[in-house]
């Protein structure tokens, strides 16, 4: 079925790719972009649809570069095709799936499947991420060259760190070869420990074992090492601590190719809701204690950190927001605190959490944006870029937001199988109207009036 013309008149049209922030209208057709400005109605093709774009905002469509799909082999926490209605919920027209499947994304076959897979229920382009070790192991590296001929977009092994020194220096060498970066998992288990939570005064309030920020900034410390003796390509996945931030800014300004993401969980919500105290005005009820929902690694940590997580993606020191969304079925979570299983769904709140930062002017509509869009766009490399951009020609990846309506998040409404986040209850101000998928409407809000086809005058 192809693509209609589709008109969206009147728009907010925000593009960081060409420092573009203006009120316009944007004609889709064929799967792209047509043109993008003030349209007058003899540019307007017979039969195209129009919708009233007033008092929302049109932006590329949001890029994920870490997203947890758990197919193949975990389908009862989540599927590609669960995910992906989740993510075009969310804005999301671009998902990187994560490598921790069963069997994990270490070789051609898998990477083959996935693509068949997207192809067939997907409504969201979906890029591979290959192991950077065999079975995520740590012992002996993947074929790398083998998974990126097969169409992976970066290498990790996600929730297993790239424990062994000098098996990551030579996955950082091949990386340089292959064009390709290393995402790490930056965790120093000799520090972590049996950690379940940031280290700090909640914790030993509520007598759970903490993970120290060390445990992070050890090991991006080494990976920044590694990455400047190779020339390699880094980049560092989810930060969550305030002495992250500085190590990835002094290597930037060292002329490393070093790059980060944070999560918007780390940038709003701090590990005081491990104790229940969510604060005002962020929810309809007050919290619980040890609600498992909190439990993600990296841990929620504290204000100080949000702050200079919140600053380092202001400045640009961090590239990108990634989701980090890991769903899990509810017998991984309705357990002991320490028995439950690390990780947020995130895809389908993710713009609502941000915007906060929007409202409060902590971050400009037009950094958020960028983060979402052209960050990480720049991490996958220049052939991605058209992903980002409302340009002419460009695919027509589209978000139609506004950043007004408030919502109070009801995981019953998900379209991810995974109904774990803290966020239940919370009123968000800030929701997804509509999401186009190489022009196809692929979300559609109850918001979303559109108007039937008319011929030119």
């Amino acid at each position: 079925m192809e693509p209609e013309t589709i008109l969206i008149r009147g728009s907010r049209i925000v593009d960081p790719s060409r420092q573009l922030d203006r009120v316009g209208d944007l004609l889709l057709g064929g799967g792209e972009i047509l043109a993008a400005g003030r349209l007058g109605r003899d540019r307007v093709p017979d039969g195209c649809r129009v919708i009233n774009g007033a008092g929302l905002v049109a932006s590329p469509g949001f890029i994920d570069l870490h997203c947890h799909l758990r197919e193949p082999g975990f389908e009862y926490k989540e599927t590609i095709a669960a995910g992906s209605r989740a993510g075009a919920k969310g804005g999301f027209t671009t998902l990187c799936c994560m490598p921790n499947t069963d069997p994990p994304i270490d070789n051609a076959a898998v990477v083959d499947f996935i693509h068949q897979r997207a192809r067939h229920d997907s409504l969201v382009r979906i890029l591979p991420i290959g192991c950077v070790t065999k079975g995520r192991k740590g012992h002996e590296l993947a074929e790398m060259e083998e998974l990126a001929s097969a169409g992976v977009v970066a290498f990790s092994d996600d929730g297993d760190p790239v424990y062994d020194a000098n098996l990551m220096r030579l996955a950082l060498t091949y990386s340089s070869d292959l064009g390709l970066a290393i995402s790490n998992h930056c965790q120093d288990r000799s520090l972590s420990c049996n950690g379940v939570m940031a280290e700090g005064s909640v914790a030993t309030h509520l007598g759970l074992a903490g993970i120290p920020a060390a445990a992070e900034e050890a090991m991006i410390a080494r990976d920044i090492a590694l990455a400047e003796a190779t020339g390699g390509r880094l980049h560092v996945a989810h930060l969550s601590t305030a002495g992250s931030v500085p190590l990835v800014r002094e290597a930037k300004q060292r002329g490393l190719s070093v790059t980060a993401e944070v999560c918007p969980h780390h940038l709003t919500i701090t590990d005081q809701w491990v104790l229940g105290d969510k604060g005002e005005p962020n929810t309809v009820a007050g919290g619980r204690a040890y609600d498992t929902s909190t439990k993600v690694y990296p841990p929620l940590r504290a204000q100080r950190d949000v702050d200079a997580l919140i600053e380092g993606l202001a400045d640009g020191t961090i590239d990108c927001i990634a989701t980090d969304h890991a769903p899990h079925d509810l017998t991984s979570k309705q357990v002991t605190y320490e028995d439950a299983a690390f990780g947020i769904s995130v895809l389908e709140t993710a713009l609502g959490s941000l915007l906060q930062l929007v409202h409060s002017r902590k971050l400009s509509m037009g950094a958020m944006v960028d983060r979402l869009t052209t960050g990480p766009a720049r991490v996958l490399g220049e052939s991605y870029a058209d992903l980002a951009s409302m340009q002419s020609g460009s695919p027509a990846d589209i978000v139609l937001f506004d950043p007004s309506q408030e919502w109070t998040v009801d995981t019953s409404e998900f379209e991810s199988k995974g109904r774990n986040t803290p966020l239940e209850g919370s009123v968000l101000k800030g929701r997804v109207v509509a999401t186009f998928a190489s022009g196809r409407l692929v979300y559609q809000g109850p918001e979303l009036k559109i108007e039937e086809p008319q011929a030119s005058p």
